[in-house]
């Protein structure tokens, strides 16, 4: 029983081990735009069953209740919870946020596509618009070089205004992707998500119809992440990081003075 007490409680330490991690990096990104927050979910490794409950235990007679001792405790998977940031307004044009559901198509070194809601686009020497990377939005947005001034609608259209004239000029329309389930897609780095068999095909359409959210020019969506909340669930975890090394301590008391006394 004591060694397999120690079990348990290494497998406890492991997990809140990777909790911390996971609050550690919620906290770190903390001012990145569009970041969503993170949750690790944990789940019971198997139990040894000692005795099973309805077991026989006389000729006449059945056992009310089993015997069953577990070992331990596995991480199971991380879920990023994808509740809308607060929009902040930028004043910058080329700015965008999304207001609800629904991210933005980056095309990625190699030609695979990119999801972010990171909306600090740039203008790049082309005149494409690019993320800092310089990556291009898809579909592909180019400014006239003689633009004046910019305007991106709600739904994605794309209007430029010229010196020579102040009649706005439609020049393509942002389109938005969803998924069905969002939690599934796999996180790249750099603000980005990839599609996998988890989350479904990348449903595309302009944004404000059905479950893609409004673009609102010149704001950006800051981070999920409260900060309240994660201290409150470090606090959590370091407790229960300090319970799990208390219980191998005792056990290795334990274990010394049955040696001594055998």
């Amino acid at each position: 029983m004591p060694t397999s007490a120690l079990q348990v409680a290494r497998t406890g330490l492991e997990a809140q081990d990777t909790r911390m991690r996971v609050i550690a990096n919620n906290l770190a990104n903390i001012g990145t735009t569009g970041y969503k927050r993170d949750r690790a979910n944990f789940a019971t490794l198997a139990y040894q069953d000692n005795r099973v409950a309805g077991q026989q235990s006389s000729n006449e007679t059945a056992y009310a209740t089993g015997l069953n001792l577990g070992t331990g405790v596995q991480t199971q998977s991380t879920t990023s919870i994808t509740t809308q940031g607060t929009l902040s307004t930028t004043g910058n044009s080329l700015d965008m946020a999304l207001d609800g559901s629904g991210y933005f198509q980056v095309q990625l070194p190699g030609g695979k596509l990119g999801y972010t809601r990171a909306g600090n686009f740039s203008r790049s020497a082309d005149g494409q618009l690019v993320t800092a990377q310089g990556y291009p939005l898809q579909p592909a947005i180019t400014i006239p070089e003689d633009a004046a001034g910019l305007t991106i609608g709600p739904d994605g259209t794309v209007s430029v205004t010229t010196a020579a004239s102040s009649t706005p000029t439609e020049i393509g329309q942002i389109t938005i992707a969803s998924f069905t389930n969002p939690a599934g897609l796999q996180a790249l780095g750099d603000n980005f998500l990839a599609e996998t068999a988890a989350s479904g095909p990348a449903q595309i359409g302009p944004a404000g119809d059905g479950l893609r959210g409004s673009i609102r020019q010149g704001m950006l969506e800051a981070s999920n992440v409260n900060v309240v909340e994660e201290l409150v669930d470090m606090i959590e975890c370091q407790r229960a990081y300090e319970i799990n090394s208390k219980m191998i301590s005792a056990v290795d008391e334990m274990l010394r003075n049955a040696n001594q006394t055998l």
